[in-house]
């Protein structure tokens, strides 16, 4: 999965050349560190609006994640093959910073799975609100990772995309927006699918398209009731997804960035619907009506610390940028 970055030439027409990262230092430092950052991204990742993509750019993780989980996609193909390459090529793999990020993921998940699905389930208008204020602000995340001059010259091309982007999710949402306490389990494999190639993009929650598609309190709730068939599913939609479409994802976004973020802007956009906070029981659009008050408040909140997420990043990325600049020398593998 090769990293995006900002502010480069637009893939269209140069070649991406991936960076290489060099072993995170076994040390009991840089294991509770990853702990950390896997137990933030995790966390994130529960919250519709707030997305892990995001997260783990805001604590320097995305580049070395993408990189280590391409590697690994390699090792478990040259496997099936050429047992001793794909051993050579899982040992490759920067273990040290996946292993403890992936439990500090899964920690968080299930720690804070029943909490979130009791907020949604009794609090319906408090929790879209709060998640509509982040989900609002964070479609400037991808628009950020848009190279504005290419953008410009691929205008007569994105805007119709972004059109179709916001009228499909839009429609799509007022069928699948109701919550469904007992999908199927097909559904739940797919959507897991899906939901996992939100991780490649900062700015897209693999939580939120749950919600949208109504399947997200009955995902928290299977988690935090330990219900195997349902995490197993989903689990297994998750791994097919990574392996099938995130190789998808990667060439859209090398290949065709600027039209890829802008369509999915408004595919975000169009899938707002989804979290306005005052709907009937068939997903249809209501005026506001009881807790205006605290809605607009938590829609408020939700927007700040979004905000200051993406604020954070982008300062943080600029830093880095200055830093590198001043000691190119000086590999980014090195950092924990």
């Amino acid at each position: 999965m090769t990293p995006v970055k900002d502010n480069s030439p637009s893939p269209d027409q140069t070649d991406v050349h991936p960076p290489t990262f060099g072993r995170t230092p076994l040390n009991p430092g840089t294991v509770v560190f990853n702990l950390v950052r896997g137990g933030l991204i995790g966390s994130a990742e529960l919250v519709p609006g707030i997305s892990g993509g995001t997260v783990a750019l805001v604590t320097g993780a995305y580049e070395r994640v993408l990189y280590n989980a391409n590697r690994l996609l390699d090792a478990v193909k040259a496997f099936a093959t050429d047992r001793a390459e794909g051993v050579r090529r899982f040992k490759a793999v920067d273990w040290t910073m996946l292993l403890p990020m992936a439990v500090g993921m899964v920690a968080m998940v299930f720690a804070l799975a029943g909490i979130l699905g009791s907020f949604v389930e009794d609090h319906p208008v408090p929790a879209k609100s709060l998640f509509l204020g982040m989900v609002a602000v964070s479609l400037v995340v991808p628009l950020l990772m848009i190279d504005t001059t290419d953008l410009k010259r691929r205008l007569p091309v994105a805007v119709p995309l972004f059109i179709v982007g916001v009228l499909f999710t839009f429609i799509a949402t007022g069928f699948s927006s109701s919550t469904n306490p007992d999908p199927n389990l097909l559904l739940v494999f797919i959507a897991a699918a899906i939901a996992v190639c939100a991780l490649i993009l900062p700015g897209v929650s693999g939580s939120f398209f749950l919600y949208a598609i109504g399947i997200y309190s009955a995902t928290l709730t299977a988690v935090s009731d330990l219900d195997v068939t349902y995490i197993l599913v989903f689990g297994l939609g998750a791994l097919t997804g990574l392996v099938l479409f995130v190789r998808v994802m990667e060439y859209l976004l090398t290949k065709h960035r600027t039209l890829t973020l802008f369509t999915m802007t408004g595919m975000l956009l169009g899938s707002l619907r989804a979290l306005w906070p005052w709907q009937d029981d068939d997903a249809g659009i209501q005026a506001p009506g009881d807790q205006a008050g605290l809605a607009l408040g938590l829609f408020l909140l939700g927007a700040a610390v979004v905000a200051a997420m993406v604020i954070f990043e982008q300062v943080t990325k600029r830093r880095r940028t200055r830093d590198r600049s001043a000691r190119p020398d000086k590999s980014s593998g090195q950092l924990p």
